[in-house]
């Protein structure tokens, strides 16, 4: 397992779980009866944002998950936006920085390390979740991930998380990033500025980090109840949500929503008393968002046309970067 990897996986994965979450509350819409096949072969996904000041244009297009797990991604209008366009924003990321001695000293942390997911005292779920949501885990369980039984000592966060990934995997979903591989390709090829909307956190005591967080107990009931509640009510809705962003049907994202488990689950982790040592993991999110709007508006005063990745809730969300665009007076154009 490299080092890189041991810390992104729990200083900002953990932090960005549920990645796909919306952050708005709507009013729950039914999902379509028959709704039991998601699209495979090649689509296109959705059309893009327009963000313009004058002559000048942002085109946003906006990344989403779950998505099939057969379905490859290919948008020609994606090509030829990158053809015309002189600069690529990335979307907004944290990256972790352990340094050589930091590495070092991670490695050696390593067999402590690998119990990570594991109760710090030895419990069981059973033992911990109240008995109505161990009960709700155990028929989920028994649907999705019947032969595994190391789960059942793992934490509430990491037991829901696994779950959630099988749970998946059996609906023909997947949360694996599909689209941004192909893009960056694209991106390559098309040999145009990049600008990333990055921020780097020193984690030179990483090893330390990750040793605190294995002793530290967490307040994760509410991310497992809302995982679970996932998977008991919106695996339909999930289904609905893929298909509609592989043929690029919009309004059908807009209207159904369903439970947020990013918000609950990042806060089970800042809570720790191992990242309240640490508050600028915290903050990192929210600062690679300002870094993304300084360089789109910089970008928009600059370039004829600019291409952008963004999450679809930041382009969907009232508070999220596209509505903070228009707000600041900026033409904002969906696509049809």
């Amino acid at each position: 397992m490299k080092v890189k990897y041991v810390v992104s996986a729990l200083a900002f994965s953990l932090l960005a779980a549920g990645a796909y979450a919306q952050e708005q509350e709507q009013e729950a819409v039914p999902a379509p009866e028959g709704e039991k096949v998601v699209i495979t072969g090649q689509r296109p996904g959705p059309g893009m944002w327009k963000v313009s000041k004058g002559e000048h244009v942002l085109y946003v297009f906006g990344k989403y998950g779950p998505l099939p797990a057969k379905m490859e991604w290919r948008s020609h209008e994606v090509e030829a936006v990158l053809a015309k366009s002189q600069e690529y924003l990335s979307e907004p990321t944290s990256q972790a920085g352990v340094g050589v001695w930091g590495g070092i000293k991670l490695v050696a942390a390593l067999p402590q390390i690998w119990n990570i997911e594991k109760n710090p005292d030895g419990a069981t779920l059973q033992q911990i979740v109240p008995p109505e949501a161990y009960a709700r885990w155990s028929v989920l369980k028994e649907k999705y991930m019947a032969k595994d039984k190391d789960v059942e000592r793992y934490r509430p966060i990491f037991a829901a998380s696994s779950l959630f990934e099988h749970g998946l995997k059996q609906t023909g979903l997947s949360g694996k990033d599909q689209v941004g591989p192909a893009i960056n390709k694209l991106v390559k090829q098309s040999k145009i500025k990049v600008t990333p909307s990055s921020i780097n956190v020193d984690l030179s005591d990483a090893s330390k980090l990750l040793k605190d967080f294995t002793k530290s107990n967490l307040d994760d009931a509410a991310c497992f109840a809302t995982t679970l509640d996932r998977l008991e009510a919106d695996i339909d809705h999930m289904r609905v949500r893929a298909n509609a962003w592989a043929i690029g049907d919009i309004e059908t994202i807009r209207k159904l929503d369903y439970a947020d488990q990013e918000i609950t689950c990042r806060a089970a982790v800042e809570g720790s008393a191992a990242f309240k040592s640490r508050p600028e993991l915290a903050e990192a999110r929210a600062k690679s968002h300002e870094l993304w709007m300084v360089n789109a508006e910089k970008a928009l005063e600059n370039n004829a046309s600019t291409f952008a990745v963004l999450r679809m809730q930041d382009i969907l969300s009232p508070s999220g970067l596209i509505a903070r665009l228009q707000a600041k007076g900026y033409k904002v154009e969906a696509p049809e």
